[in-house]
């Protein structure tokens, strides 16, 4: 029964370990963002998904101080974070729509810098965007516990981006045969104009050798 225990353990710490990397997590970025352009990244989020994200400028010269403009933006365009003449911050929402966001940055026109500014941006989605710490303190769990019930996060995770996908798949399904078919209707289309043009010709080129008594 021992061993049964210790080989259930392992097979779940296993299963937490690569479910993990199914999961769209979290993601550190080094952005060097130009001195007079825009650098922006960007992510595809189902609906309802808790976003958290962290920005902070690491200047090259200490002697400067850089300041940024960040803005994000959802798929519709709706704004979800603007801020400017900053150095670091915070972006903290829940996605209402499913879809590419993008966190825009650019340096500030009265920026003492003049160059290039380096960012560090830790984006976190979902689970690993999850206090774990103050689930543990408030429900008091810990160790094995704490672990299972980050898998069971983990599980839940990929059963919704599994859903989402399988909804994706049936949407571009639907617009792959409404495309198929319409293909068709044109091609249709285009091969009867084409006998008709070429019934015309005949006949016009009938008339005129008979009016000009070739046939």
């Amino acid at each position: 029964m021992r061993n049964r225990g210790v080989s259930t353990f392992l097979l779940l710490f296993f299963f937490f370990f690569f479910s993990i990397n199914l999961v769209p997590s979290a993601l550190a970025i080094w952005l060097t963002v130009p001195a007079t352009g825009t650098k922006c990244v960007s992510e595809e989020i189902q609906h309802n998904v808790v976003v958290l994200a962290d920005y902070v400028v690491i200047p090259s010269d200490h002697s400067k101080n850089p300041t940024l403009a960040v803005k994000v933006t959802s798929p519709y365009g709706n704004n979800l974070h603007h801020s400017e003449n900053t150095t670091h911050g915070n972006i903290a929402f829940t996605t209402q729509e499913a879809g590419n966001y993008l966190a825009c940055f650019w340096v500030d026109s009265h920026s003492q810098g003049g160059g290039e500014v380096n960012v560090n941006l830790d984006w976190k989605i979902g689970i690993a965007a999850k206090d774990w710490d103050s689930v543990a303190r408030k429900e008091k769990i810990e160790g094995v516990e704490l672990e299972l019930r980050k898998l069971e996060g983990a599980v839940e995770a990929i059963h919704e981006n599994l859903l989402y996908l399988k909804g994706r798949e049936a949407e571009m399904r639907i617009v792959s045969e409404k495309t198929n078919a319409r293909v068709a209707w044109f091609s249709i289309m285009s091969l009867g104009i084409c006998i008709t043009v070429s019934g015309l010709q005949l006949w016009y080129l009938k008339r005129f050798f008979q009016k000009k008594k070739l046939i």
